[in-house]
């Protein structure tokens, strides 16, 4: 099925229809709060929809369609972690941090889908351009490198102590939400990149164009396929969503459109 994230997106009246493509509208996956707003650093956002959210939930509860609402969260890597000091154990405790300010977030919102995905990037924007995945910086919303160079067993500790923090203190599971380039940068090849046991949510390869859209996990007549990452692939249970349009930076004039897997829903 087809849903939308982030910003919002024009709907119509109930039932609600997938918009400018029509079919019942799938889910609507929204970001709960990222490591830049907890922190409150300049520049810190939260891509929320309060209309589409309701929209979904209501699809879900009177159509008996779709997923309702989802979440995910802006993660932050360890080099922008208020107490970094390079080891596994501190990164590990960041990431715990981290999954206690999704839950205390989330307990204002309307959440039915049982998934809450970490977001794995490198984004490009103030205050650290990637995440603090790759450098170190002086302060977390500096926006200033202090060094450069993150090993992936430390960056993996982030992902590790929030995914212990969020099934141990809520009945949630665990996702993440990147794409094959991003996650290599980040985790490598090796162990520390292998994640078969996270529902994938993916966002390569994605279009700013709107004239096709997905049969299965490709878009109709197209090489264009969803590829997922850190030892997933189509055929696993554990992949569940690909943002094919509106996301990694392109832009379609409407907003961030997914295929929605609704049978692998945990």
């Amino acid at each position: 099925m087809s849903g939308t994230d982030s910003w919002p997106v024009a709907m119509g009246g109930a039932p609600y229809a997938e918009p400018v493509l029509g079919g019942s509208y799938g889910g609507y996956i929204g970001m709960a709060g990222g490591w830049t707003t907890s922190l409150a650093c300049k520049g810190g956002f939260t891509a929320w929809s309060s209309a589409n959210s309701a929209a979904a939930n209501a699809e879900q509860a009177d159509y008996h369609t779709g997923i309702g609402t989802g979440v995910y969260w802006f993660m932050g890597g360890p080099g922008v972690d208020p107490h970094y000091n390079g080891t596994a154990a501190e990164a590990y405790a960041w990431g715990q941090q981290q999954a206690a300010w999704t839950l205390s977030d989330m307990s204002h919102l309307a959440v039915t889908y049982p998934v809450v995905f970490m977001d794995v990037e490198q984004p490009g924007i103030a205050p650290a351009t990637d995440n603090g995945w790759n450098s170190v910086y002086t302060s977390p919303c500096s926006g200033q490198v202090k060094t450069s160079g993150i090993s992936p067993a430390v960056n993996r500790a982030v992902l590790d102590g929030y995914s212990a923090y969020l099934t141990g203190h809520s009945s949630y599971k665990v996702g993440v939400y990147s794409s094959p380039s991003v996650w290599t940068d980040i985790f490598g090849t090796g162990t520390s990149s292998v994640v078969t046991s996270y529902y994938e949510w993916t966002y390569a390869d994605f279009t700013s164009s709107l004239s096709r859209v997905p049969s299965g996990w490709c878009l109709t007549g197209t090489s264009t396929c969803a590829q997922f990452f850190g030892g997933m692939t189509q055929s696993s249970p554990y992949a569940l969503m690909w943002q094919w349009s509106g996301g990694g930076g392109s832009s379609n004039g409407y907003g961030d459109f997914d295929q929605i897997d609704v049978g692998r829903t945990p």
